[in-house]
């Protein structure tokens, strides 16, 4: 049975997709830039909006992070992680990789995740001790146990030649069997779900990762920073992976 804390959620999601689909159908989508000169969509917020009444409704006392209305303090040690629309760029362009990410964090540590990618098909949620589904089913990570056996996604390149870890990727790249860019959620989708193995991002924010670090782990993955440390709120660059690669692919990006 899930809990009270994902019932929620996922109504929260399906609450957002609502909206989100609307506009991605509609005849007109108007584009804004924000301060860091990202863009967002009237979706956005109004998906962000629409998440938060949402849970509002079921616990008042609750804090909330959100890409879009940044920090809410609750009264109590839970808080809501919520990016509305994880891949706006491609929900501009009309690519239909595009999802809802609601994650729960009670003190520091993450323990519910829902990924809702409504024009894909897949809504993969989890509690931490309760497993990963993926539309109802439960999913595992991959049996892979060898870099050469792999398939790796990862995100913008650019980050890794900021972060100056592009050669360490590139060697990756080089020894795995497989390599795509899908970058954003999905790629954690497919590693939760083991189509893929192994996901990089050198350029992160915790509203884009937190809620499928839940997933990929209770689909018994693992799931880090670059060097190896547990994800936080502050965490910048981060590793998944089906946890039998994982000390394999963290040694590529140690210091020379």
């Amino acid at each position: 049975m899930p809990s009270q804390f994902l019932t929620v959620a996922l109504a929260a999601a399906k609450n957002a997709e609502e909206i989100i689909t609307a506009y991605y159908t509609g005849d007109a989508m108007k584009v804004e830039l924000k301060t860091d000169e990202t863009p967002v969509t009237l979706a956005d917020t109004e998906a962000e909006k629409a998440i938060r009444k949402t849970i509002k409704q079921a616990f008042p006392e609750h804090g909330f992070l959100g890409e879009e209305y940044g920090i809410e303090e609750g009264t109590s040690p839970y808080l809501w992680i919520i990016d509305p629309i994880d891949a706006t760029k491609n929900y501009i362009r009309k690519i239909p990789i595009f999802g809802t990410q609601i994650a729960l964090m009670k003190g520091e540590e993450l323990i519910l995740g829902v990924s809702n990618a409504p024009l894909l098909n897949e809504l993969l949620y989890a509690e931490a001790g309760g497993g990963a589904f993926l539309n109802g089913e439960p999913i595992q990570v991959s049996n892979v146990t060898h870099p050469t056996d792999a398939m790796v996604c990862h995100g913008g390149l650019k980050w890794f030649t900021e972060k100056d870890v592009l050669p360490g990727m590139c060697n990756l790249i080089n020894d795995v069997a497989r390599s795509r860019g899908f970058g954003d959620f999905y790629m954690y989708h497919l590693v939760a779900s083991a189509r893929a193995d192994v996901v990089i991002e050198a350029a992160i924010s915790i509203w884009d990762i937190a809620a499928v670090t839940v997933i990929v782990r209770e689909a018994g993955g693992k799931v880090t920073d670059m060097q190896g440390k547990a994800i936080t709120k502050d965490t910048v660059a981060m590793v998944a992976t089906n946890g039998v690669l994982h000390s394999a692919v963290l040694n590529y990006f140690k210091p020379a």
